[in-house]
Parts: structure tokens; sequence; C-alpha cells
């Protein structure tokens, strides 16, 4: 997702932001990425699925089974995977090359947003502060960086 904005000062910001498949390494997360593992995940999907095949396989013949209960197993087994897809972090920058006076010197932010909708927003009320006061707001996700 990119978007060109010109600040009021007449410099042209490049916002962009991508998809983090891996969460940056912070010093606040260093405890929770040592002592994390997939380990525990793949288990209860496997327990999740297992019961979900013995709860259909061992159902007498004669019983109809609703199509409600079919959905609330699927919509229970892809809970996860649709909230761990929905919730990753985007990394976001927002960057110029400053002006051809030599006025404004070239800058870039950069900040991590979670979640797939809300870097929609952030990233259109950075573009609008941008148009606004020629530079992001210093209190939102974004730090300049050197």
């Amino acid at each position: 997702m990119n978007r060109l904005v010109q600040g009021e000062d007449g410099r042209d910001w490049v916002v962009r932001a991508q998809l983090e498949w891996r969460p940056p390494a912070t010093a606040d997360d260093f405890e929770h990425d040592v002592a994390g593992s997939y380990g525990p995940g793949v288990a209860m999907i496997f327990v999740t699925v297992l019961l979900a095949v013995v709860l259909v396989v061992w159902t007498p013949v004669g019983v109809k089974i609703p199509a409600w209960v079919i959905l609330t197993l699927v919509l229970v087994i892809l809970f996860f995977p649709l909230r761990w897809i929905l919730r990753r972090p985007w990394t976001v920058v927002a960057e110029t090359e400053g002006d051809m006076a030599g006025d404004h010197p070239s800058e870039r932010w950069v900040g991590t947003i979670r979640g797939m909708f809300t870097v929609r927003g952030e990233v259109t009320k950075i573009a609008k502060t941008i148009r606004k006061h020629s530079l992001p707001d210093f209190d939102g996700p974004l730090h300049p960086v050197e």
C-alpha cells in the first residue's frame, strides 16, 4: 500500500505500509520470542480437528446433523488462522527527499501498526496530518529515524 502525499510546505512524501510475516524483534518482546514455540498451537489444532472428525464419524446413521453444527465447526477451526492473518504487524514508512531549495531536509519516519484494518485508518490519518502540518504527528505511531 503506497500513497503519495504533498505537504503544506511543498515536499512530496511517500507513505507506504508493508505486511511483516514475522514480528519485528524489540527489547520489550525479547522474553516472549525466546520462550515461544509453535508446538502448543499445532497440538491444539490437531486436537480440535481430531474431535471434529470423531464427532462426525461416530454419529449414528439415523441422526441428521444440522448445517449450523458443521458451520460452527468450520468457524472454530478457522478462527485462529484468520485471527493470525488479520493481526499481523505492518511496518509503515513515511519519507521525503526534501525540497529543491534545501530549506527542508529529507526525512524518514517509521512505525509498526498491528492489524490489517487498523493500518488503513492509520495511513489515512498520517496522510491527512502530512497534508495539513507537513509532518507526521509526533503522538502517532511513526517516529523519526536518522
